[in-house]
């Protein structure tokens, strides 16, 4: 059977998947929406699993039992040990001849752009940053939370929510709203 789709792009976070599958003339076939991608939570095979349900809903709403080039950009890809093993993942599932898997912010340096140059920030579960010129040289950090000098996204901002609010009902901290609001949230 014949390949009738050119690219699955994949952009997978830690709270929420978009897959789009592309036509050979850059045609949105179909698109699908699914759960985060949270491999070190989650282990990787649930977190693959959670991804394959969302890839396959969008495969079969396009018709295309495979495509011939994966792009993936995934959350949690964050040191190039990383995008190999999820590289490996995502070619072990045969969705396509061939795959690349980088973190989930180069999926931002694509929008609105005619070439790759720019500057990309993310601020979901954590925070991430890379720029891109148009001779394909990358520059980005590393993006594993406080030890590399990252603060911000969710996770940081719950951690800190939690740790006033803590201190405010034991009375070591100032009085705060938090007290009251985090716990009926």
């Amino acid at each position: 059977m014949g390949l009738t789709a050119a690219v699955l792009a994949v952009d997978a976070g830690n709270s929420k998947t978009d897959v789009a599958v592309i036509g050979p003339d850059g045609t949105v076939l179909s698109t699908a929406r699914g759960g985060g991608f949270r491999p070190p939570a989650d282990g990787l095979d649930t977190a693959m699993a959670i991804l394959s349900t969302t890839v396959t809903e969008a495969l079969t709403a396009a018709g295309a039992p495979e495509v011939a080039h994966v792009s993936a950009c995934l959350a949690n890809a964050d040191l190039p040990a990383e995008e190999e093993q999820l590289t490996e993942a995502v070619e072990s599932r045969g969705w396509a001849t061939t795959a690349e898997v980088r973190n989930d912010t180069f999926a931002i340096l694509r929008a609105g752009v005619t070439e790759p140059r720019g500057v990309a920030v993310v601020c979901g579960a954590g925070i991430n940053c890379v720029g891109m010129r148009p001779d394909g040289r990358t520059a980005r950090f590393p993006a594993v939370g406080r030890i590399s000098g990252d603060w911000g996204g969710g996770w940081a901002l719950a951690e800190e929510a939690l740790w006033h609010a803590a201190r405010a009902d034991d009375g070591r901290g100032d009085r705060t709203a938090l007290t009251t609001t985090l716990p009926a949230h």
